[in-house]
């Protein structure tokens, strides 16, 4: 027999295995696929249980803060306002959030804060809402009741513009003024005394609606010994003091934004 003839012979014959032993012709060509399979994997994007990361959250954040002087910056440029500091903080960390939007002036009470923001009822939800309100409460010897019943009011608000979230919402502390040479010629302990009344109020009310509470009143008070924590009108805090404050509530907010 010719060679062609023999190679023909060895087709057939390879052939005929598979119609003799079908069992073995499918057991083979399985194995052979899953090899296949293995060698050259399919890519990822093919699977269709593939398990992705979360997107970041890329919405504007926005800040609303309340309060009076201290809020609004009496006697520091802009830029060294505890809100705006504390923008640029969380700026700095990877969060995208607006410019802090004020509403506050010197002098204001809890009573004249209140007027300010009672025809604020179709606002957006805010991010964060923060509050500092109560010295010129003090200072102009406006009763601890009234505070306190007003107070209330304002954090209600407070928690209506942050969405109903009382986790959003951050009061704080009164700061004393009493380390400042303004009250040099006043009576220092009973100032102190009264802010840590005012204060008291705020800590309960805060509590009391599951707020986050901050104490800025010890760190003001080093400005006794520290008189570059004072403002140039010797009443006020400076830009150095608001970052101390901004270096206090920028963690507690960042926490906030995160959950």
């Amino acid at each position: 027999m010719n060679e062609q003839g023999k190679a023909f012979l060895r087709k057939y014959n390879n052939m005929n295995i598979f119609i003799r032993f079908p069992l073995l012709s499918f057991v083979l060509i399985i194995t052979l696929c899953a090899l296949q399979t293995y060698a050259n994997p399919l890519p990822a994007y093919l699977y269709t249980d593939t398990i992705t990361s979360p997107m970041p959250d890329t919405a504007v954040k926005h800040y609303l803060a309340l309060g009076d002087s201290y809020t609004i910056g009496q006697s520091v440029k802009v830029r060294e306002r505890y809100p705006v500091q504390t923008v640029e903080q969380l700026r700095s960390e990877g969060f995208n959030i607006a410019e802090a939007e004020i509403i506050a002036t010197s002098g204001w009470t809890t009573g004249n804060l209140l007027e300010a923001v009672k025809d604020k009822t179709k606002v957006p939800v805010y991010d964060m809402v923060t509050l500092l309100i109560g010295v010129n409460n003090q200072y102009q010897r406006r009763s601890v009741d009234e505070y306190r019943a007003q107070f209330s009011l304002l954090l209600k608000k407070a928690i209506r513009f942050a969405g109903n979230r009382p986790a959003r919402v951050v009061v704080l502390s009164i700061p004393d003024y009493s380390v400042t040479p303004f009250a040099n010629n006043s009576n220092r302990e009973k100032i102190s005394r009264e802010i840590n009344l005012f204060n008291s109020i705020n800590r309960r009310l805060s509590a009391a609606y599951h707020v986050n509470y901050l104490n800025i009143t010890t760190e003001s008070r080093k400005a006794a010994r520290d008189h570059s924590l004072i403002a140039y009108d010797d009443l006020h805090f400076s830009g150095k003091e608001y970052c101390i404050w901004t270096s206090l509530l920028a963690p507690v907010i960042s926490e906030a934004l995160k959950k």
